[in-house]
């Protein structure tokens, strides 16, 4: 067999997305110096549209499935995904061979520049928020129901202008990609993140490979960050038990501690008047066990109605 020198990496091509991809062939390069690296830049259906909210274009794959098939045709090599982006049952023939150590995974307040309130909370009664995500505006109407939410859909730089164009208060997003992009003085709030949880995966990166493919997983094994892995398993092991995605307000946030596991989660309505909240911990070798075991306390105290609700109103 032909020994291979080259890697090809498939990407977003979004200004975080490209940050993302660069990042994990910067890695690449330092550790394998005499290997070739190209990038080829995939357009998703996710990027394609972007005048509907996610929740109404679909639910799985939306930033993934055109990247993944180009994996499996074998047009690229590997991908690179913000973890969040990839669905908790994987495409046959491929696999999550690299899970990245995580970057902060709470979520930001950034207030409009002309307005400069100096909190969320500090937005007054009836302000407008921008955000593109259910669970945000789920936990967000649950803290605050006075405010108005708006949906914001785009890149980073998109929202950035749209913000900055508008008449709104400020808007939500994830503090990993506001960082990332080198943007940390636009936040006007770091949010805690038992205040409001984060997505699944949330700071994460997910390196795809085809499942037989031994060059690449020996290539991207050394970025994978095991904490980070075991921790996501557990996110993700309750999501895909709770069959979630881009339509169902599911916030969870594993980490390890200590040497413990520990996994917070909420689910609720659209309108942030239900919440059903848990937490759970144990070893983080069982960490999709145990995020199975708190999906189903959480549809025990009621989110199954909340998400039988949610699906109806969404079919």
């Amino acid at each position: 067999m032909k020994k291979r020198n080259k890697i090809i990496v498939g990407t977003r091509g979004s200004e975080l997305a490209l940050w993302q991809s660069r990042w994990v062939a910067s890695e690449l390069a330092r550790l394998y110096p005499s290997l070739l690296i190209e990038t080829i830049i995939i357009k998703t259906t996710g990027d394609k549209i972007l005048d509907s909210p996610l929740s109404k274009i679909g639910d799985k794959g939306l930033f993934t499935k055109e990247i993944e098939r180009a994996l499996v045709d074998s047009t690229i090599d590997l991908a690179v995904h913000s973890l969040k982006d990839i669905p908790t049952i994987v495409t046959p023939e491929l696999i999550i061979g690299a899970v990245s150590a995580r970057e902060d995974v709470r979520d930001v307040f950034i207030s409009h520049p002309k307005k400069k309130y100096s909190s969320l909370a500090s937005v007054p009664h009836g302000g407008t928020i921008a955000t593109g995500s259910l669970r945000r505006k789920c936990q967000l109407l649950n803290l605050r129901p006075d405010l108005k939410i708006i949906d914001i859909r785009g890149n980073l730089n998109t929202r950035k202008t749209k913000l900055e164009s508008s008449d709104w208060d400020g808007m939500l997003l994830a503090k990993a990609g506001v960082t990332r992009l080198g943007w940390a003085d636009m936040i006007t709030e770091i949010l805690d993140p038992t205040t409001i949880l984060p997505a699944v995966g949330q700071g994460a990166l997910g390196i795809e490979i085809r499942e037989k493919d031994r060059f690449a997983a020996s290539l991207i094994a050394p970025l994978n960050d095991h904490p980070t892995e075991q921790a996501t398993a557990g996110e993700r092991a309750l999501l895909h038990y709770l069959e979630g995605g881009c339509q169902i307000p599911i916030g969870t946030f594993g980490r390890i501690e200590k040497g413990i596991f520990l996994l917070d989660a909420v689910v609720g309505s659209l309108d942030g008047k239900r919440i059903v909240q848990g937490k759970i911990h144990g070893k983080p070798e069982d960490a999709a066990q145990i995020g199975t075991s708190l999906a189903r306390e959480l549809l025990d105290k009621g989110a199954d109605k909340i998400l039988a609700e949610i699906r109806l109103m969404s079919a």
